[in-house]
């Protein structure tokens, strides 16, 4: 209407407001016939809001609490629960799990999932984390590396179980999916052992009945003793805290029977700083799961051929988190640390 008051066409007022042309008249002809009275909004046809903006806000609200906290021994919301509270509460007279449904998806609330979440109690979380994250970029103590330095991420991948199906696997068919019996029979546990060369894609893997530190040290054995690694100027091993490679003793052990070898800890609880773990990630979805082996030796057998198939075609992970993004990501979570936790932690990291 104010377009038409400083005399515009419906055509230009329609390409002015992104509006159809059609739109345009309409309102005008109602302002011509009823004035700045007919422009309110008429009644609509249909059933009127059978619920007011404020029940809606408290169904929200209400998602938005632990159950435990407001005395409902549930450990999580779920649709028909909520409805169902919603009720006993008088916040509604009679909901449905798909009203409440509508209304958390308007704001995109989830209550029936979580996701777990850990404090960081390393106290030099970051400067052992910067080590890390540098030498997947090259440098080592601000000192690039040279040509025949190399960094190796080690670790042990536990308890991969033969599980013998009692009925065979089918295969896939069309509209149906690769059948796997539920029943199984065991067959043992083997360690799976793997070394992973960060800047060349180089994998070196070995099976053992279990972990610890004369088959950790084996690994290193295998890897140490091949070219280039033996006559290296220096090979970086990234490793995490676990018990066959944990303190001083393990760094000594190290340096002692490979004196090129130097041992990097990652940080507690930050095995995700490892890149090891994606390569046993990749290992469990296309080697190990389904499991269905005969026998252990049948498991070892296909965990060494995939090995040579993988390196037949790997390329270096796209490792992008660097130290900047390390800083980023601290600051963040300290913002929303608690302060009654942060004696006990300076950050909060989500998982």
């Amino acid at each position: 209407m104010l377009y038409a008051a400083r005399g515009r066409s419906n055509a230009r007022t329609a390409r002015e407001t992104g509006l159809h042309l059609d739109t345009v008249r309409t309102w005008r002809g109602r302002f011509a016939a009823g004035g700045l009275a007919a422009l309110e909004d008429r009644k609509r046809s249909g059933r009127p809001p059978s619920f007011t903006p404020l029940q809606v806000a408290e169904a929200k609200a209400l998602a938005c609490q632990l159950p435990a906290e407001t005395g409902v021994p549930l450990s999580r919301w779920s649709r028909p629960e909520l409805a169902a509270e919603l009720t006993a509460r008088g916040i509604a007279d009679t909901t449905s799990a798909s009203t409440v449904r509508r209304w958390l998806r308007e704001d995109a609330l989830k209550p029936w999932q979580y996701r777990s979440w850990i404090f960081i109690r390393d106290p030099d979380f970051r400067t052992k984390a910067q080590r890390v994250l540098d030498l997947y970029a090259r440098p080592y103590e601000g000192v690039p590396l040279g040509e025949d330095e190399y960094v190796i991420s080690g670790d042990e991948k536990a308890s991969i179980q033969a599980r013998c199906r009692c009925r065979p696997t089918l295969a896939p068919g069309q509209a149906r999916a690769m059948r796997v019996n539920h029943e199984y029979e065991r067959g043992g546990a083997l360690a799976y052992l793997a070394a992973y060369d960060v800047h060349h894609a180089k994998v070196f893997g070995r099976c053992e009945p279990k972990t610890g530190i004369v088959p950790f040290m084996n690994l290193v054995e295998q890897v140490m003793a091949q070219e280039p690694y033996a006559s290296a100027q220096r090979v970086f091993w990234v490793v995490d805290n676990g018990s066959s490679h944990r303190g001083q003793r393990a760094i000594d052990r190290l340096a002692s029977r490979f004196p090129n070898a130097v041992m990097i800890r990652t940080p507690l609880h930050a095995s995700w700083t490892n890149q090891i773990e994606i390569f046993f990630s990749i290992v469990q979805r296309k080697v190990v799961s389904p499991n269905d082996f005969t026998d252990l030796t049948q498991v070892g057998d296909r965990l060494r051929a995939f090995e040579d198939r993988y390196d037949a075609t790997a390329q270096p992970f796209q490792w992008k988190f660097t130290t900047s993004d390390l800083d980023d990501l601290l600051a963040r979570l300290d913002r929303h640390t608690p302060t009654d936790r942060q004696e006990e932690s300076s950050v909060a990291l989500a998982a």
